[in-house]
C-alpha cells in the first residue's frame, strides 16, 4: 500500500460525522487534490459567474419555449402533430448526447469544451430565432440540444475542480443546484414576457446575449488542465448509450399519440432497452469506457444519481400542467402564467443557497435530501385539491413555496454528493452522467405524467359529460381532475425518492490513517 501524501490533510474530516462526504471522505486515486499551501484561485467566484450563465441558459432552455409554443405554431404553420417535436428535438438530442458530451470534455479539456459548446448554443439559437418554417425550427432545436451536451458536463465539471474547499465548496453547489432547479421556472417566466411584449422568437433569440456574455468571460476566469493526450473515444460505447437513450425516450414521447401497444411506441422502447442493455456489456470490457462503471458502482453516487431522477420525474409534470390550468382554466395571459411560477423559483434559491448550503458541512446529505423529497411531496398532495373555482394565493401559492423549497434542499446536496470524489480524469463524464439522469427524469416524468392526466381525463368525461350544453364547464373540470390524479402519482413518485436517498446515501467515516495527527 502506498504512503499517505502529506498534502491530503486537509481533507480529512475533522469530527465524527461527515461533512461534504465527497470532498471530505474521498481517497480515489487519481483525483486533484490541492496541497494545503497552495492558495485558492482568487478568481474562482468570477469563474462561478460565467459557469452559472451557461447553467441557467441550458436549464432554462428546456422550458422557455412552451408558453411562446401555441404562438409558434401559428406563425409557422405547424400541425398539432408535429408541434411536440418543438420540444422532444431539444430533450432527445440532450439527453442522448450527454455521456458523449462528458467524455469529450475529458479527452479535448472541459476549458474548451465549455466555449465551444456556448458559441454553437447561440449559433443555433439564433438560427432557431430566424426559422422560417417548422422544420428549420425542429433542427435548430435539436443542434440546441446537441451543444447543450456537450457544455453541460464541462460547465458541471469546472465548478468541481474549481472548489476545492469544503465550505467553499457547499457554497459554489448552493448556486449551482438553485439555477439547475429554478431555472425550467425562470424559462416559464421568461418565456411569458418575451411572448406577450415581444414574440415567440425572443425566447430563442434572448439565449445569443447571455452566451456572448460567458464567452468574454470564460478565457479571463475559468482555469483548466488540458485533456487527456493518452484517452480515446469510445465510439461504440458512444452509439449505444445515445442510441438507447434516445429510443427511450422517442418510445415514451410517442406513446401519448400513438398509443401504448402502438409498434410505433414498442419498437424504439425495445430497441433502447436493448442498446442500454449492450451498452452496459460493453462498458465493462472496454479499454477507454464512455462509462466507467466504478462511477456507479459506488452506493451513494449511485443513490444520489436515482434520487435526482425520481426527484425530476415527479417535479417537470407541474410545469407542463400548471401551464394549462392557468391559462385554459383560470384565464391567465401569458406572462401572468410565467409570473405564476415565481414562488418555485424563490423556493429553490432559497433552499439551496440558504438553507443547504449553510447545513451541509454539519448535517448527512441524506437528511437534506429525504427532508427535501418530503416537502415537495407535501406540496403535490396540496395541488391535488385544486378546482376550477379555486384562487392561487391561498391554494397554489403554498404549494408551489413547499415544492421549490424541498426541490432546493434535494438539488444542492445530490450536485455536490454525485459530483464530487471521482478521479479528475472521469470528472467530466460523472457530471454528464448526473446531467443525464436529470434531462431522463424531465423529460420521462413530463411524458408518463401527462399520459396518466390524459387518460383520467378521458374516463372523467365518459362518466360524467351528459349534456352537451355544459360541455364547457365540464371540460374544465375534467381536465382539472385529470391533473390531480397526475399530482398525487408525483408525489408517490417524491416520496420514493425520499426513501431512495435515506437508504442509500450513507456514506461511512473512514477510519484515520496512522500517520494523521488528531483534530
Amino acid at each position: 500500500m502506498s504512503k499517505k501524501r502529506p498534502e491530503e490533510g486537509p481533507f480529512l474530516p475533522l469530527s465524527p460525522v461527515p461533512s461534504v462526504p465527497s470532498t471530505a471522505t474521498d481517497r480515489s486515486p487519481g483525483r486533484e487534490v490541492p496541497s494545503a499551501a497552495s492558495a485558492p484561485d482568487p478568481k474562482r467566484w468570477w469563474a462561478l459567474a460565467v459557469i452559472a450563465l451557461a447553467q441557467l441558459m441550458v436549464i432554462l432552455d428546456g422550458t422557455i419555449v412552451n408558453i411562446a409554443l401555441p404562438s409558434a405554431q401559428h406563425a409557422l404553420g405547424m400541425s398539432d402533430a408535429d408541434r411536440q417535436w418543438v420540444i422532444t428535438a431539444y430533450t432527445l438530442a440532450f439527453g442522448g448526447l450527454l455521456l458523449l458530451g462528458g467524455r469529450i470534455a475529458d479527452l479535448v479539456g472541459r476549458k474548451r469544451t465549455f466555449v465551444i459548446g456556448l458559441a454553437g448554443f447561440a449559433a443555433a439559437s439564433a438560427l432557431g430565432g430566424a426559422a422560417a418554417g417548422p422544420w428549420m425550427l425542429f433542427a435548430a432545436r435539436a443542434l440546441q440540444g446537441a451543444f447543450a451536451a456537450v457544455l453541460a458536463p464541462s460547465a458541471l465539471s469546472l465548478l468541481t475542480t474549481t472548489f476545492t474547499d469544503p465550505k467553499e465548496r457547499a457554497r459554489a453547489f448552493g448556486v449551482y443546484g438553485a439555477l439547475a432547479g429554478g431555472g425550467s421556472a425562470v424559462g416559464l417566466i421568461v418565456g411569458g414576457l418575451l411572448t406577450e411584449y415581444l414574440n415567440w422568437r425572443w425566447s430563442l433569440y434572448v439565449n445569443v446575449p447571455i452566451a456572448l456574455a460567458a464567452l468574454l468571460g470564460a478565457p479571463a476566469f475559468l482555469r483548466d488542465r488540458t485533456g487527456r493526450r493518452d484517452g480515446h473515444l469510445d465510439v461504440p460505447g458512444a452509439l449505444l448509450g445515445c442510441g438507447g437513450l434516445v429510443g427511450l425516450v422517442y418510445g415514451f414521447s410517442e406513446a401519448e399519440p400513438r398509443g401504448w401497444t402502438s409498434p410505433g411506441v414498442l419498437t424504439p422502447l425495445g430497441a433502447g432497452v436493448v442498446l442500454l442493455a449492450a451498452f452496459v456489456w460493453w462498458q465493462s470490457r472496454a479499454a477507454s469506457p464512455l462509462l466507467p462503471l466504478h462511477i456507479v458502482k459506488d452506493r451513494v453516487r449511485a443513490g444520489s444519481f436515482a434520487t435526482m431522477g425520481l426527484a425530476t420525474v415527479g417535479m417537470f409534470g407541474v410545469f407542463l400542467f400548471l401551464t394549462y390550468y392557468l391559462q385554459v382554466v383560470l384565464g391567465y395571459p401569458p406572462v401572468r402564467t410565467g409570473l405564476a411560477f415565481v414562488p418555485v423559483s424563490a423556493g429553490i434559491v432559497i433552499g439551496a443557497t440558504q438553507i443547504a448550503a449553510r447545513l451541509l458541512p454539519r448535517t448527512a446529505p441524506r437528511v437534506l435530501m429525504s427532508s427535501g423529497m418530503v416537502l415537495a411531496a407535501i406540496g403535490m398532495v396540496l395541488l391535488s385539491h385544486l378546482t376550477v373555482h379555486t384562487q392561487y394565493v391561498p391554494h397554489v401559492l403554498p404549494a408551489l413555496s413547499l415544492l421549490g423549497l424541498g426541490m432546493g434542499l434535494t438539488f444542492m446536496p445530490v450536485y455536490a454528493t454525485a459530483t464530487a470524489g471521482v478521479p479528475a480524469q472521469d470528472a467530466g463524464v460523472a457530471s454528464a452522467a448526473l446531467n443525464t439522469v436529470q434531462q431522463m427524469g424531465a423529460s420521462l416524468g413530463t411524458v408518463l405524467l401527462n399520459a396518466i392526466a390524459t387518460g383520467a381525463t378521458s374516463r372523467h368525461i365518459d362518466s360524467h359529460l351528459h349534456d352537451p350544453a355544459h360541455g364547457g364547464p365540464a371540460l374544465d373540470e375534467a381536465m382539472v381532475h385529470g391533473f390531480s390524479i397526475a399530482y398525487r402519482c408525483a408525489a408517490g413518485v417524491l416520496l420514493l425518492a425520499a426513501l431512495v436517498a435515506g437508504l442509500t446515501v450513507r456514506p461511512k467515516t473512514p477510519k484515520p490513517a496512522e500517520n494523521d495527527a488528531p483534530a
